[in-house]
């Protein structure tokens, strides 16, 4: 299938994380074969400019079109991010408002987590044709809403059986028309305040609960967990440590393909971070989100 029309796709990330966008990047410019223009939305969370500068140093901008967008201006009035005492930084919450960040002409959108690579042409994601359904995604590793990594713990509480399907919030193909028609960012929201005592995975779970039932399951190359084997994973996801760390532990094949890509940026060279620094970034997010918390 041949087009003509724009790839939108959207990352979010804080400045910490800024250096996996690079790879991301690159990875994607470089298997993008087809004559479609894409352009590449990045929520900022107070990423430096030195850093917008290398990342718009990372593709050709005849290709690939860098579009900033603040933070601040994410969260529609109204609505409040709920708290949580998760590791997990802020901007996770971000995907859920991406269908507002994009054009209002923009009627399909690629959501991918920054610690991915893309190894194939992303306009292979790019032709998902989602029929009734509002997003797309692929099934976690988990499998189902019993999964002790996140899950719906309260699942039969909201009337689902144990054998529904759960989906990773990683990679999301999104009818962006219908996202806003149906006012899912607030019915995400929603749900992350009601059952907030059982939620695990921020995002993750909000979404599941939203969308039980009710999405199409990519196939699962999609998003190809770093840590497992794999012949041909279309798009490898680090989701767990991430690369950038000397503690990653995904397998070193990926690692590697990992800092080709890395290596084609104004990153070249990086030495992976100690586990000191890792740890205290994590504590950072925490303590964020506590002083947060104290004013919700």
């Amino acid at each position: 299938m041949i087009s003509n029309q724009t790839i939108s796709i959207i990352v979010a990330s804080n400045n910490h994380y800024a250096i996996l966008i690079a790879a991301l990047l690159k990875s994607i410019d470089t298997n993008h074969k087809r004559s479609e223009p894409i352009d590449f939305y990045i929520i900022d969370d107070n990423i430096t400019a030195a850093n917008k500068q290398k990342l718009n140093q990372t593709v050709d901008p005849n290709r690939i079109s860098l579009i900033w967008i603040n933070q601040k201006s994410i969260v529609p009035n109204g609505l409040v991010l709920p708290p949580d005492s998760s590791s997990f930084p802020e901007t996770i919450y971000y995907r859920i408002f991406a269908p507002y960040v994009v054009n209002q002409s923009v009627d399909k959108l690629i959501y991918i987590d920054v610690d991915t690579i893309v190894r194939v042409d992303i306009a292979e994601l790019w032709d998902t044709d989602l029929g009734k359904h509002i997003v797309g995604a692929v099934q976690d590793i988990g499998k189902t809403v019993t999964s002790r990594w996140g899950g719906i713990p309260n699942y039969e509480q909201l009337g689902l059986s144990s054998d529904t399907p759960y989906f990773n919030s990683g990679v999301l193909v999104i009818d962006t028309k219908k996202w806003r028609e149906q006012s899912i960012s607030s019915q995400v929201i929603d749900v992350l305040i009601k059952y907030k005592q059982h939620v695990v995975l921020p995002d993750q779970y909000g979404l599941n609960v939203v969308f039980a039932n009710k999405w199409h399951m990519l196939d699962s190359r999609w998003n190809w967990s770093a840590s497992a084997e794999h012949e041909h994973p279309y798009l490898l996801h680090f989701l767990h440590i991430k690369p950038i760390f000397s503690s990653c532990y995904s397998k070193e094949r990926w690692k590697k393909e990992f800092f080709s890509y890395l290596n084609q940026t104004p990153w070249k060279g990086f030495k992976p971070i100690n586990e000191y620094r890792r740890k205290l970034q994590l504590a950072l997010n925490i303590a964020k989100k506590y002083f947060r918390k104290l004013t919700y």
